[in-house]
């Protein structure tokens, strides 16, 4: 087995792709229209979801096999209430210019202070939340001032 990605079905596409593209520094990858794009990073595909899309453009979609809601339905998806039981860690050489570099861009809902925790390993850390809630740490090298 082999990893292929992860991907977050989202409410606005726009918007998501404006946010991770400023939040990895980078232009998306690839991008199939409106409905799914790739941000490929050293290995680690995270990917966007239009969770809206098949909906709003049904004539586009073929299916096969049974129908799951529970899966299939991705505006149902896309507006489910985030209980944020996954969180999207990226790594920085340098945690302090990172946090101001995300800071500056306006862009990070509920946005920590560093912080520290060391259960069986110390680490510094700051997190944040997408548009559709998802959190987000970053973690790195961290000198206190």
């Amino acid at each position: 087995m082999r990893y292929g990605s992860i991907y977050l079905v989202v409410q606005d596409f726009d918007k998501s792709l404006s946010f991770y593209e400023k939040i990895f520094d980078m232009k998306v990858s690839a991008v199939n229209g409106k409905r799914f794009a790739i941000f490929q990073n050293e290995g680690l595909n995270l990917c966007l979801m239009n969770g809206y899309y098949d909906a709003e453009n049904s004539s586009q979609v073929i299916t096969k096999g049974e129908y799951w809601e529970i899966y299939d339905d991705l505006r149902k998806i896309a507006n489910h209430i985030n209980t944020r039981k996954v969180f999207i860690n990226l790594g920085v050489e340098d945690l302090r210019a990172e946090y101001h570099r995300i800071k500056e861009l306006g862009i990070a809902a509920q946005l920590t202070a560093i912080r520290f925790i060391n259960v069986f390993s110390p680490y510094w850390y700051f997190t944040f939340m997408d548009p559709d809630g998802n959190p987000i740490e970053i973690t790195g090298n961290y000198t206190e001032a």
